[in-house]
């Protein structure tokens, strides 16, 4: 027997190295998967989200597509990689005489060996992936794809359907694109593997090249060159799409140089293709180098050269002529994409004189009565300060709206009106524990509501409904609200989690907290251990698996932001920047206006969006749009409806074929909701702009612009001293200078247009001629749009447009008329101190039958961190006529020269500010302001500042409450705080009641600037 030393060393156990390998992909898959559970979290707990509002198959649509995509690609690519290296395996040479990189190539397959089949199934997959994956983000072309509708109407340079162009061609060029870009990736990678096999030598004495590689290398040039012929293919209906004329589509140079160019181009492809595959047999370099030579020469001469000498040399000194007929193509096709093509035109004859505007003021009293004197941005500071109530609550906006009002005993008119949401504000909620935070201050609370013309005695909006809990002023308005609570809003974040063991804050009562339980409808069950811990990892957040208020029927609610949880539902519709909030069936919701656009509509002009606010959906490029859905959301339960406005839209036909199901019928939507449908200003703002340039539908004019449009400049909000340095008036060449870039918005308006019998809610916005340097100021056309859901003029585009022989002032004009009245100047001054700031409301443009009256609200605020803007004036200018008084009645009846009395015993609405509560009298209050009981008083203007410093104390205590109740919560002193602001504030306001002193006369007249010849 042997000794243990001279036995023969053992074999090492190969299942140890085994082993080790199993450990450290285990290790690997760990590791993987914990740095993935908050992404897998995110996944389930997005998937739970959809389901709770009933639309898991957008969340299954868009991920099978994206699956789909994915797959089918990285297939694709997987496969033709790993093919072609299977063929350079089997092309690899069995002799190849020595050369410098042997050595190289030697230890290369000794180290492919028994693995290369693995090794080429690894590259090909991981090539694969990173090829394909890509794609899935193309998930909106494949639906459209797949899903295409037809448009109805032909193109006019290749009859093709429309519908080919929006919902086919881009999916079909991106994968030709995919395609071309793939086949270079392989042609390089086998190229590379035929070097490694051997085929190819860089330093060898003979052959460096084996002619099977040769072979193979022309198969896939061959490939190449018919997948770039699919693409010239393609590429001349993508000429539709040109810039390169005076507009865009297919101009003169693109049909007539750059279009046989691309046929051309497409022959020699098809050309190349033939001489690869005969370079198969030949497996030579002299056939491929001759396709690739003419080739390039083709492209440079004929695709670039030729038409960018046509372009110069024949298009631009002759463009009327040369363009006209594709100038036409591009002016229709513009009016369609945009929704311009069914604007109604209409000569405005304008009259003007005392006698015509006096007989238009009565014939217009409900116009009048609407006159929206309470601006949504000047008064939001004034609605956050007197409604936000709680540190814990803001009012982010104020929206526009109607509602029925009262205006006499027993009459209720439609009636414009502001609305604004009491939203939690996350950010402000006392004692920062995560259980205030989730569980305890879930949820804003009620809303404010005004009548757009009526204030207090102090200048302040009369709010009807208002306060928490909501108090309504069931005498003068018909708004029910049950339920009162909102879980989403406009700029709501974070998540809340009700149904716990927790009470929740409903409001504060007399120095206590009134409790709330949620049950409602909306949220993602929380009970489970499960979807705890999927919660918990993908807010971060490990609360929400710890805490004990959680029970078995405790719901999470996230995604609050309304604008984010539309678009979350319907990431291919682009939204409206402004949702805004409706009282209606006793509820509050939002309503969000969806748009579907599409950038590939022939011969249309891109939109122009730089007027539009940052957070629009449209600010993207298209050059086809339609307002087609109406969404609106619970504020409450969070469920969202998406309703199709437009069944005859080809883009929401699309869609709902893709997503089947998803958008209701309107006749489905509620009556009282479809009452508050407005036409949204994004939309608008677009057509107004294009419509500025392409209300011309001549071509030669279009192209010279001599009668074009632009968007009335702003007149700004700034006082007379600061105004102008921005807009200066030169009466003696009749020019504004120095004018803002910004263009005036458009603005709600409840008015009766020049042809309409009755009162309607339209949108409306002011032209003046499109000049290099701004010069020509006067106006030359103002456009509406019908926003009467149940008119089935709902959406009309009117424009109308003034006699070019007029010199009819626009906003610009008005307000350098109301700079340069000395009286209007001196008011202003004095009310711009003693700790006082002054700033216009809205310039709004009122039509009157043939007449226009411009009225503009003058605000006061003290000149605090928290200022709370008044109105105090409203201006009215007719003509070559400015006058200051301090309401609208009085200034047109200084304006007109008449008394009161020659208001009465006319068809006029009783209460025409909407707060005429006085008894029996005929005479019509235009917009008198009027005490929260309806005592009609002056607001004051003798001693500005000491109504200042009133207000900025009591704005301090108010400050103070919200202080305390951020601190500690002290809920004591907050309502005593509360408390004393309002005494003061009663006390202010009939000091100002009793007052007997009257405003400062300013009734002014100013001939600085005529408006009219007639």
């Amino acid at each position: 027997m042997r000794a243990p030393a001279d036995m023969p060393p053992r074999r090492p156990r190969r299942t140890s190295g085994r082993g080790r390998i199993v450990l450290i992909v285990a290790a690997v898959v760990l590791f993987v998967l914990f740095t993935s559970l908050r992404g897998i979290a995110g996944f389930y707990t997005d998937y739970l989200w959809f389901d709770s509002l009933g639309r898991n198959d957008v969340w299954s649509g868009v991920l099978r597509s994206q699956v789909v995509l994915a797959v089918l690609f990285s297939g694709i690519f997987a496969l033709v990689l790993f093919a072609n290296l299977v063929i350079a395996d089997r092309l690899a040479p069995t002799f190849r005489p020595l050369g410098p990189d042997d050595e190289l190539l030697r230890r290369y397959r000794a180290l492919m060996d028994r693995r290369s089949g693995l090794i080429r199934a690894s590259v090909a997959i991981g090539c694969g992936l990173l090829a394909g994956v890509s794609m899935s983000s193309r998930w909106q072309e494949w639906l459209l794809f797949t899903n295409a509708q037809s448009y109805g109407q032909t193109d006019p340079l290749f009859g093709v359907d429309l519908g080919f162009y929006m919902f086919q061609l881009p999916f079909l060029t991106t994968v030709v694109d995919w395609a071309f870009a793939s086949l270079v990736i392989v042609l390089l990678i086998t190229v590379v593997a035929h070097y490694l096999n051997g085929g190819i030598r860089l330093q060898s004495p003979i052959e460096r090249v084996t002619p099977q590689v040769k072979a193979h290398v022309s198969v896939l040039l061959g490939i190449l060159a018919l997948v770039k012929a699919a693409d010239y293919w393609l590429d001349r209906y993508n000429l539709l799409f040109s810039t390169r004329g005076a507009v865009q589509g297919a101009t003169y140079t693109d049909v007539n140089a750059q279009l046989p160019a691309i046929y051309l181009l497409l022959a020699i492809a098809l050309l190349s293709f033939g001489l690869f595959i005969v370079n198969i047999r030949r497996r030579g370099w002299v056939l491929p180098v001759v396709a690739v030579g003419l080739w390039a020469f083709v492209a440079l001469l004929a695709g670039t050269a030729y038409p960018a000498f046509v372009q110069r040399f024949q298009v631009v000194p002759a463009q009327s002529s040369k363009e006209a007929p594709y100038v036409q193509d591009n002016i229709d096709a513009t009016r369609q994409g945009m929704g311009l093509q069914a604007v109604e035109r209409e000569r405005f004859e304008y009259e003007a004189g005392p006698e015509v505007g006096r007989a238009a003021v009565l014939a217009n009293l409900e116009t009048i009565r609407n006159a929206q004197l309470l601006d949504p941005e000047v008064v939001l500071p004034t609605f956050q300060r007197l409604q936000q109530n709680l540190g814990f609550y803001r009012i982010p906006s104020i929206d526009v709206d109607r509602y029925p009002i009262r205006t006499g005993q027993d009459e209720v008119a439609t009636t414009q009106s502001l609305i604004a949401a009491r939203e939690l504000n996350p950010g402000e909620i006392p004692g920062g524990s995560w259980e205030n935070d989730h569980l305890v201050y879930t949820h804003g609370y009620g809303l404010a509501l005004s009548a757009a013309n009526a204030t207090t005695a102090n200048g302040a909006p009369n709010f009807l409904v208002q306060d928490i809990p909501v108090t309504v002023d069931s005498a003068e308005i018909d708004v029910q609200v049950d339920r009162p609570e909102l879980y989403v809003g406009e700029q709501m974040g974070g998540y809340a989690i009700v149904g716990t063991s927790r009470d929740e804050v409903a409001y504060l009562a007399e120095g206590e907290t009134v409790p709330f339980r949620y049950d409602g409808t909306g949220g993602v069950p929380i009970g489970s251990f499960l979807n705890k811990a999927a919660f918990a990892l993908r807010f971060g957040d490990w609360n929400p698996l710890v805490s004990d208020f959680i029970t078995d029927e405790s719901k999470i609610i996230y995604i609050r932001d309304v604008r984010d949880r539309v678009q979350t539902l319907a990431p291919f519709l682009s939204l409206d920047s402004d949702p805004y909030l409706v009282a209606a069936d006793k509820r509050l919701y939002y309503v969000v206006d969806a748009y579907t656009t599409s950038d590939s509509f022939p011969y249309g002009q891109t939109a122009a969006t730089d007027d539009l606010p940052p957070e629009s959906g449209l600010r993207q490029q298209f050059t086809y749009v339609r307002n087609s859905v109406k969404v609106v959301v619970d504020a409450y339960d969070g469920t969202v409806d998406f309703y199709a406005m437009d069944d005859q839209d080809p883009v929401l036909r699309t869609w709902s074929s893709a997503f089947p199901g998803m958008f209701r019928s309107l006749d489905d939507m509620s009556s009282e909701i479809r009452n508050h449908l407005r036409y949204p200003q994004d939309l608008f703002r677009v057509q107004t702009t294009m419509w500025g340039r392409y209300h011309i539908d001549q071509p030669q004019e279009f192209l010279e612009q001599t009668n074009g449009w632009d968007v009335a400049q702003d007149p700004g909000q700034t006082p007379v001293t600061d105004q102008q340095d921005r807009v200066a008036f030169d009466p003696a060449t009749q020019q504004v200078v120095n004018l803002p870039d910004e263009r005036i918005a458009p603005y709600y308006q409840i008015l009766r247009t020049p042809n309409d019998r009755q009162a309607t809610f339209v949108q409306l916005r002011t032209y003046v001629p499109r000049s290099g340097n701004e010069s020509s100021q006067k106006l030359t056309a103002f456009i509406t749009a019908n926003s009467d859901p149940d008119s089935d003029r709902y959406g009309v585009l009117t424009s109308y447009e003034m006699p070019s022989s007029l010199q009819i002032s626009s906003p610009p004009l008005v307000q350098a008329q109301i700079n340069n009245t000395n009286e209007v100047a001196q008011t202003i001054t004095l009310l711009d101190q003693q700790g006082s700031n002054v700033r216009f409301g809205q310039m709004l443009l009122l039509p009157l039958d043939d007449t226009i009256l411009y009225v503009r609200p003058l605000y006061v605020s003290s000149d605090t961190t928290n200022q709370v803007p008044q109105l105090r004036f409203v201006i009215a200018v007719y003509e070559d006529e400015v006058v200051m008084e301090p309401t609208l009645r009085e200034a047109l009846e200084t304006l007109f020269g008449v008394e009161t009395q020659t208001f009465e015993n006319t068809q006029a609405i009783p209460g025409l500010d909407g707060n005429d509560t006085t008894g029996d009298t005929q005479e019509p209050e235009i917009d008198e302001p009027v005490t929260p009981e309806g005592e009609t008083t002056v607001p004051p203007t003798g001693e500005p500042g000491d109504v200042a410093s009133e207000l900025a104390d009591i704005e301090q205590l108010l400050a103070d409450a919200e202080a305390a109740l951020r601190s500690d919560g002290d809920l004591g002193a907050y309502q005593a705080a509360v408390q004393e602001a309002q005494r003061r504030l009663d006390e202010l306001s009939s000091s100002i009641t009793s007052a007997t002193t009257t405003p400062p006369e300013t009734t002014t007249t100013t001939t600085t600037a005529p408006t009219s010849s007639a």
